[in-house]
Order: C-alpha cells, then sequence, then structure tokens
C-alpha cells in the first residue's frame, strides 16, 4: 500500500486555511495577505521559485559549456530535462503552495490573538508576568538578557547579533525554495517543507495557549540601553503596528507580536535538524546549527522571548521534525542518529514504516 508524501503537508495547509477563514469569520475581522520580503506573498513565493530556477540552470550551463554561447540551448536543455523532472516541478508546486497558504494563514491567525483573548476593547489578556517570573526562579533571581548584557557588551555584540537575527526574515522563503529545487532525494524536499509548515502551524497554537508580548514589549525600561540597531528598530515598528491593530483592527497590516513559543528558535532548529539527516556537506551543517544556536542567544539578548518560548520553540521543532519524517517516508535507525529514505519520489510505501 503506497501513500503521498505530501499529504500530511496538504492537510496541514487547508487545516490552517481554515481556522483562519473561521476566526475571520468568527471576529468579523478580515484576512490579509502580509507583505514580507520582495513583496506580497502571491509574488515573492513565484518570484522566488523562478529566481531558483535560473539560479539552477544559468550557472551549471555556462560551467558545462566552458562559456561558449553555441553550446547553451542544448545544455541548458539537457539540464532541464535531468533535473526538472514532473516530480521536482509537483514538490515545488505543492510545497510552495502549501508553505504560502500556511503562512499567510499563521499570520492572519497571529493577528487575532488579541481579539480571541481579550478583557475588551484595548485589553488582551497577556501572561508576561508569570513567563518573567519563571525565567527569574531558572537563574536564581538574575534577568537572563541582563546576564547576556553583561557578559556580551551592548555595542559590538549587539550590532552581530542583530544581523544574524534579521538574516531570519529573508531565510525562511528562500530555504523552503532552495530545498524543494536542490534536494537530491524528492522525499527529502517534501520532508523539509512539511516539517517547515508543522513548525508554523504549531508555533501558532502556542499563541493561543498562552498569549505573551515578550520581554521588550512588557518590559521595556530593561532594554533601554542596547545600542540602536535593525532589532530595535524592527521592535519599534512591531510595537508601534500592534498598538494600531488592537485600536483599530481594521486598520492596515497585521500586528505580528507574540513571544510564546519561539519559531525563531523553533525554524533555525528544523533547518539544523534535517540538514543533519539530510546534507552532505559539513560545512552547511556546522553552519546551521551554529546559525541556530546564535539565534538562541539572540532571542533572550534583545528580549524577543523568555526562556522558556525557547523550549518550547525547540520542542515545536522536534515534533514538526520527527512528524514530518514520518509521514514523507524516512524510517530512523533504532537509535536515531541516522535515516534513510524508504522513497525517491511521492509515493512512500507505508509498510516500510513499520
Amino acid at each position: 500500500m503506497m501513500r503521498r508524501a505530501y499529504t500530511l503537508m496538504v492537510g496541514n495547509a487547508l487545516l490552517m486555511g481554515a481556522l483562519a477563514f473561521l476566526t475571520s469569520r468568527h471576529l468579523g475581522l478580515p484576512l490579509r495577505d502580509p507583505e514580507g520580503f520582495l513583496g506580497p506573498a502571491w509574488v515573492r513565493l513565484p518570484l522566488l521559485c523562478l529566481g531558483a530556477f535560473i539560479a539552477d540552470i544559468v550557472p551549471r550551463t555556462i560551467w558545462h559549456t566552458r562559456a561558449k554561447p553555441k553550446l547553451f540551448k542544448a545544455e541548458a536543455k539537457r539540464l532541464i530535462d535531468e533535473h526538472w523532472t514532473r516530480e521536482r516541478i509537483q514538490l515545488v508546486v505543492v510545497g510552495v503552495v502549501c508553505f504560502y497558504i500556511t503562512y499567510v494563514s499563521y499570520r492572519n491567525l497571529k493577528n487575532f490573538v488579541p481579539f480571541v483573548h481579550s478583557n475588551g476593547p484595548g485589553k488582551p489578556v497577556t501572561y508576561d508576568y508569570q513567563l518573567h517570573a519563571f525565567d527569574k526562579f531558572l537563574m536564581f533571581g538574575h534577568d537572563p538578557a541582563l546576564l547576556l548584557h553583561d557578559l556580551l557588551g551592548l555595542g559590538v555584540s549587539a550590532q552581530f547579533l542583530s544581523a544574524v537575527y534579521l538574516v531570519f526574515l529573508p531565510m525562511v522563503p528562500i530555504s523552503v525554495t532552495a530545498w524543494a529545487v536542490w534536494s537530491r532525494n524528492i522525499s527529502f524536499g517534501y520532508w523539509f517543507v512539511t516539517a517547515q509548515c508543522l513548525a508554523w502551524s504549531l508555533g501558532t497554537a502556542s499563541y493561543y495557549m498562552i498569549p505573551t508580548l515578550g520581554p521588550n514589549f512588557a518590559f521595556v525600561w530593561i532594554y533601554k540601553d542596547l545600542t540602536d540597531t535593525g532589532v530595535s528598530a524592527l521592535q519599534d515598528a512591531l510595537f508601534y503596528g500592534r498598538n494600531d491593530v488592537v485600536w483599530d483592527p481594521f486598520s492596515d497590516g497585521v500586528q505580528s507580536v507574540a513571544g510564546f513559543a519561539s519559531l525563531h528558535v523553533g525554524i533555525t532548529l528544523v533547518f539544523a535538524l534535517v540538514a543533519q539527516y539530510t546534507v552532505r556537506h559539513a560545512w552547511i551543517r556546522w553552519t546551521l546549527w551554529a546559525y541556530f544556536a546564535i539565534t538562541v542567544v539572540a532571542t533572550v539578548y534583545f528580549g524577543w522571548h523568555y526562556i522558556a518560548d525557547d523550549i518550547a520553540g525547540a520542542v515545536i521543532a522536534w515534533l514538526s521534525f520527527y512528524l514530518g519524517a514520518l509521514a514523507t517516508g524516512q524510517k530512523f535507525d533504532r537509535h536515531g542518529r541516522s535515516s534513510h529514505p524508504t522513497t525517491t519520489t511521492d509515493e512512500v510505501p507505508v509498510d516500510s514504516q513499520n
């Protein structure tokens, strides 16, 4: 018996879309397509696919033909026939569409949190004081952000951590497209995109379980001495954007402030986990693990998240990684140190998962 590797990914996207639509209808608020890297998602993602196609074919064509123009057409056709098979095109299209639906639904559901958990107009419910107290309990009475400020300083470290943290914004759509286009096994592409979609969905659920603002928004005075960075500018924009939406739900844009759980931690850990099992080049794997570790530090340093947020984000990443693996035909050894795909297409033999 066989099943499709994209079954969980498609089902997750449909569920997220339905939840966003039903919540919108219940609250009487509009659904929005939030803009981001390269513009609206419906423009951004096709452009990324086209860009990936060009980036795949053009350099390899030039390299293989030793830059001889007369040979370009024949070589490009050979590469397209070899790599851009029906299975590959299906992975790219289905993966991008499912990610688009999941992500846009995530942004809208995140936008609705202050209205679902509310004590009245302009009075959203949050649990920041409880999580902040838990942070101080874990740090024996100290604030973890202040400990990092004392340890790392407030100048060069702030600029470095800010630069690394902001890489996340373009990296998310680029990584989805890259894994779909260049994964050496079709099932690896489905694994990565499925895990990504699950992580965004589980993160959305966590926002509704424990609504918070995050330390920087709830305890502004702790971070007043930080050097101006790209992160601080982003935090200011998000703060004012949230206030606009909370007081006028029909204003343009969506609010994007939510602390628990940390999807910066969750998504970057998904990058590292899937790469560990699917990418052959060690330097890529180590780079993604380092990126994850620096991101964890940055979330606390800048007050994006509490320690509990980061822990929850790591749990979400592991669940998404593992469920995505099972759904797309990956089989782990007894100790989980390695895995092997049970398929090279979108057809997964169910019996092999036992």
